[in-house]
């Protein structure tokens, strides 16, 4: 990781009962992994008095009972576990990695965003055609490739409930960015593939919205009625930590799979992965390509 996330770490209080802690302005996928092992250590010797513990894009907040711990002790623990982190190249992680079908330039996306144009960079093209020109790629078909190419980690869940953030799995300077709308839409499709700065995102139910919209999986990964395979004890899907792999599919495959879901047999690709950062650091195309072959392997 970057001696820069460790030299900016600022921690505040929330009021009688929560600490913040930013590990960067910025935000990145090296600063969001020392959150989650700050996180993750904290979980593992987690002292009384200690409520909850959220982990997000590039910091973290605590929420204590001041009561049963002092205050200035917690700040002084989390600065000590952030000491004997580092950098957190060391931290490991067992994750899943998941496959999430996307039908790009779908008919549904497609119609919602050309009822919203007058809100938009570019009134002219559609979403994935401009997010493709100001990536400097020569069209849709090199976006798609891109943007299904490699995988993307998911740093934080929430915002709309199940709603998962993702960094994309390559050198910042890779990373594909398309800025949000000038204004939000009223309307976006349930299950829209999105994309707003450096995020990537799935929109887990219908509603208002302000990412790109480049098409729809047919995976549920939001289900309040707990009544779907993958949601046996909790109706959001997602977890932090999570990789994805987006598979483009064509309008039959899309079908075939919103029958299964209709049909209650749908489940979504899973498979357990640890995740490295250092051997990620080193050679990033090559951990990820051992990564996507985790989900071929029988």
């Amino acid at each position: 990781m970057s001696s820069a996330v460790a030299d900016t770490t600022r921690y505040s209080w929330g009021g009688d009962e929560h600490i913040f802690v930013e590990m960067a302005e910025s935000m990145s996928l090296p600063a969001h992994i020392k959150s989650m092992a700050i996180t993750t250590s904290l979980r593992k010797n987690r002292p009384d008095g200690i409520l909850e513990i959220c982990p997000a894009n590039a910091s973290y907040q605590v929420r204590y009972n001041p009561d049963v711990i002092e205050p200035r002790a917690l700040l002084a623990q989390l600065k000590e576990i952030e000491k004997q982190v580092g950098d957190a190249t060391e931290f490991s992680l067992s994750t899943r990695i998941l496959e999430i079908p996307v039908l790009y330039q779908d008919p549904w996306t497609t119609e919602t965003l050309m009822r919203f144009r007058d809100r938009h960079q570019d009134p002219e093209s559609t979403d994935i055609e401009y997010a493709a020109r100001i990536n400097g790629l020569s069209g849709v078909d090199e976006f798609i490739e891109v943007h299904s190419r490699s995988p993307w980690f998911t740093s934080m869940v929430g915002f709309v409930t199940g709603l998962p953030f993702m960094f994309q799995m390559v050198p910042q300077e890779r990373q594909l960015v398309v800025p949000k709308y000038l204004r939000p839409r009223t309307d976006t499709p349930k299950q829209t593939v999105g994309h707003g700065g450096c995020f990537g995102c799935v929109y887990s139910v219908r509603g208002a919205g302000g990412y790109q919209m480049f098409g729809i999986t047919p995976s549920p990964i939001y289900d309040s009625t707990l009544s779907m395979p993958d949601f046996d004890d909790f109706m959001v899907y997602f977890r932090p930590g999570d990789i994805v792999k987006f598979t483009p599919i064509d309008r039959d495959r899309y079908d075939d799979y919103v029958k299964e879901v209709e049909a209650g047999r749908y489940t979504i690709r899973a498979r357990q992965v640890e995740f490295h950062p250092r051997r990620y650091l080193e050679d990033t195309d090559e951990f990820n390509a051992r990564l996507l072959e985790v989900l071929d392997a029988d």
